[in-house]
């Protein structure tokens, strides 16, 4: 049985903590009902094992005092994490995160990097990052907070697109819902694809997205238009990514002029239309090479990008990695089983 340890702290996000916590009970609710025994042995730490009031004013009352982590009680005492470490620990984000407790800050110094794998939720990464355990590794955070990670702690290489980053035994995850993400990857990784599914429906969240799916959809990259006339356009670039988005075809939907229409998607939108067409069509495509069994020049046809190479193009300047090769990484085996050229 695996050991998972929280750690929790005054103005800690309660969804950072409840989010992966309900992943990892759930494991073990899939585990016992076949007989078998829970597969993680879930804890909750403070300093002095005081309670915690969360960002949202949710109290929380943990299980152990971290500064009796590896300390061996009395008889009749409650047993304490291994001495050697948990199997994982997870440290949660929220505002408490970005003003370091220093006491919190020594711990993790001293203690995590006993831990097989550290984790960080949302704004974690900072309390890691001040306690020096994330220099020279890929992380992520929440979007808000990115810049100030990379500037402050410039050893971090800090990603600003995935929902979670994994770097060896460390893994850092963007805000909020994304610990869910995390937590269900590192479930599959323990009990398997069918384990982590089954939880995943009962919490009715997605199972697969994969950790360098952004954090924002193109919508959310940008942002929904004040003018219905312009929201209509968004909504039909989405709904047909192959068709012609040019400017003057999306002016003509919304009746305005080319001119018109350009400054006042500009201006709405956060970002010029042709950029926006191209976050729409490559989200369109990392989906489709994810969950369909289209071929890469059947994907490329459909997203508008008139030929495979075009795509790759797109994909090698914005991901890094060709079509091929990313639908390699994210796509499940049984799909790929499936794919045609």
């Amino acid at each position: 049985m695996r050991t998972v340890l929280m750690v929790l702290f005054d103005q800690v996000q309660s969804l950072d903590v409840t989010g992966p916590l309900e992943v990892f009970t759930g494991a073990n609710t899939w585990r016992t009902q076949d007989g078998d025994g829970p597969a993680y042995d879930i804890r909750t730490a403070s300093l002095g094992g005081e309670m915690v009031r969360t960002s949202s004013g949710l109290r929380i009352t943990p299980d152990e005092d971290l500064r009796e982590f590896g300390v061996p009680r009395l008889p009749g005492g409650h047993h304490p994490p291994d001495p050697g470490g948990p199997d994982l620990l997870i440290v949660p984000g929220g505002a408490g995160s970005r003003r370091a407790d220093p006491e919190l800050v020594a711990w993790l110094r001293t203690h995590a990097r006993r831990a097989e794998r550290l984790v960080s939720v949302c704004t974690g990464a900072f309390l890691l990052a001040e306690a020096g355990l994330l220099d020279g590794r890929r992380v992520t955070t929440h979007w808000a907070y990115c810049s100030a990670l990379a500037a402050k702690y410039p050893a971090i290489c800090v990603e600003e697109d995935p929902i979670f980053v994994r770097d060896g035994n460390i893994a850092t995850s963007a805000g909020v819902t994304a610990g869910i993400d995390l937590a269900l990857a590192l479930v599959e990784d323990d009990l398997g694809r069918d384990a982590a599914l089954d939880i995943a429906r009962h919490l009715v969240v997605f199972l697969r997205r994969p950790g360098n799916q952004a954090q924002f959809s193109a919508q959310l990259a940008g942002q929904l238009a004040n003018r219905e006339p312009l929201r209509d356009v968004q909504r039909w670039i989405a709904d047909h990514p192959a068709a012609d988005l040019s400017v003057e075809t999306l002016a003509s939907q919304a009746s305005l002029s080319p001119r018109q229409f350009a400054r006042a998607f500009a201006a709405e939108v956060g970002m010029p239309p042709g950029r926006y067409v191209d976050r729409v069509r490559l989200e369109t495509a990392r989906r489709r090479l994810e969950d369909t069994a289209d071929g890469v020049g059947q994907t490329a046809r459909s997203c508008g990008y008139g030929t495979p190479e075009a795509m790759r193009r797109a994909f090698l300047r914005t991901l890094g990695v060709s079509p091929d090769e990313y639908r390699r990484r994210f796509r499940p085996a049984a799909l790929s089983a499936d794919t045609q050229p």
